[in-house]
């Protein structure tokens, strides 16, 4: 299993603020994309999700900024899973921002848990997302 989940990032203009640099909430679109993307290439796609009735819902998103990021800049995201209760159904990533230079420019938590889409609660994963999961990188500080 690799150290992190690593997506290169391509900024757009549109991403930029005022103050020329990433505007602070791009940093949580990144990520929930990061996400999906990393998700979706353990075989949890949004159509799997959908058939199994489970999805991913955020309790909480935390980001924090280290080094502001240029429309020029080359960055990738790293994402590990950070946390996990121990029957899976709660969650922890950590996402965090990298300039091509190995600057640290952010790092972003994303807690959340599985929500059975049909009945509207928080529920254990079935066992497909429970083997999938154990494809993702963990963090050298995994909580459970």
């Amino acid at each position: 299993m690799s150290a992190h989940f690593r997506t290169d990032v391509h900024l757009r203009w549109a991403d930029i603020d005022a103050n020329f640099h990433l505007r602070h909430s791009v940093y949580y679109d990144l990520c929930a994309q990061q996400r999906m993307a990393a998700l979706s290439s353990i075989g949890l796609s949004m159509d799997v999700m959908q058939q199994l009735a489970i999805g991913p819902i955020l309790f909480r998103e935390e980001c924090i900024f280290h080094k502001e990021i240029k429309l020029t800049d080359t960055i990738h995201i790293d994402l590990a899973l950070r946390g996990l209760s121990k029957d899976l159904r709660k969650f922890a990533f950590e996402h965090r921002l990298i300039k091509a230079d190995g600057t640290l420019c952010a790092t972003a938590i994303a807690e959340g848990a599985w929500m059975d889409t049909r009945a509207r609660r928080i529920t254990p994963p079935p066992e497909l997302v429970k083997a999938a999961l154990d494809k993702l990188p963990r963090t050298a500080d995994l909580t459970w």
